[in-house]
């Protein structure tokens, strides 16, 4: 029987099969019943380093939604560490505020560095360019009710393949299913070697690509991420490479793609995905974004140990 009560969820490599399918499971269950006061008298705290809408909103509506209450800064500017507390005191302090805490850092590490500090579960809301597995597994969660399944499909991932953390957690997860990869990227911004050499070791059947055009009709999913230009340390370099992908309605009826092709995105967006494939069976991102409550809901539950199956 699987119990994640008080497992901090630090990387999507934390979880076993079993364990993300439990998750996605009870993340069902809470999309099709309300459960007000599961929650009540518990106290989650978030804690943003970096801006946030989705993540930080949909863990808030979550816990509330669960009957919990909230505590959370999303400008570090306005708390003590301006005043050079370290992350590690800061932490020990809200330990004694919450029951849970929710963390995005930039630097990468830092949500385990918060978990082996103090006693009660960590969330990982995203940190740098390593991981967001609460994220991975509302997109599983997402392709999974699209498409039926997880297992067996083409997934192609078009975009920042180098920095993007969410890019990073979904492929690793999707690795526990016979699924076939496809990377699509411009070649500064391709899938780090020692992530490809990892998939490799597992039995994963990829390849990598300059151009979408070529692997579209052998696509069930196509994850696409915009080119982050806050990862970028040179100015210079994000200039070489924006814009190198721009989806629309139109390229994507030009081709040959599969009838139940399905498009996410992670959002936000810039200007790699034009608004008019938003009206598209194609397009499940906002599903995908509304996914976040159940899922939030789901873990928060099972982390808190309020629910099981």
């Amino acid at each position: 029987m699987v119990n994640l009560k008080n497992k901090d969820i630090i990387s999507i490599r934390d979880f076993t099969i079993e364990e993300i399918l439990y998750i996605l499971n009870m993340a069902a269950d809470m999309e099709g019943h309300s459960y007000p006061e599961l929650l009540k008298g518990k106290v989650l705290a978030t804690l943003f380093f970096e801006p946030s809408t989705r993540t930080r909103m949909s863990f808030e509506s979550a816990m509330k939604l669960l009957g919990g209450e909230v505590i959370s800064f999303a400008e570090p500017g306005a708390t003590s560490l301006v005043k050079g507390e370290s992350l590690k005191d800061a932490i020990k302090i809200i330990e004694g505020y919450s029951d849970i805490i929710v963390l995005r850092h930039f630097l990468e590490g830092a949500p385990r560095l918060a978990a082996d500090t103090i006693s009660i579960p960590v969330i990982n809301a995203g940190d740098g360019t390593n991981q967001h597995p609460t994220q991975t597994f509302l997109d599983l969660y997402t392709i999974l009710r699209a498409k039926g399944s997880l297992e067996g499909l083409s997934v192609g991932f078009l975009g920042d393949l180098k920095y993007g953390r969410t890019v990073h957690s979904l492929a690793y997860a999707l690795a526990h299913f016979p699924c076939q990869m496809f990377f699509v990227s411009h070649p500064s911004l391709r899938m780090p070697v020692d992530q490809l050499e990892e998939l490799k070791e597992r039995g994963v059947k990829y390849s990598e690509h300059d151009s979408f055009e070529e692997i579209s009709h052998r696509l069930d999913v196509l994850y696409c991420t915009r080119i982050q230009q806050e990862r970028f340390a040179d100015p210079v370099e994000y200039e070489k490479v924006k814009g190198t992908y721009r989806l629309s309605k139109g390229l994507i009826e030009g081709l040959k793609v599969k009838p139940d092709f399905k498009i996410l995105h992670p959002l936000p967006r810039v200007d790699e995905m034009d608004e008019s494939l938003d009206e598209t069976p194609y397009a499940v991102y906002f599903q995908q974004a509304k996914s976040g409550i159940p899922v939030r809901k789901a873990l928060l539950a099972a982390v808190l140990g309020a629910k099981e199956l």
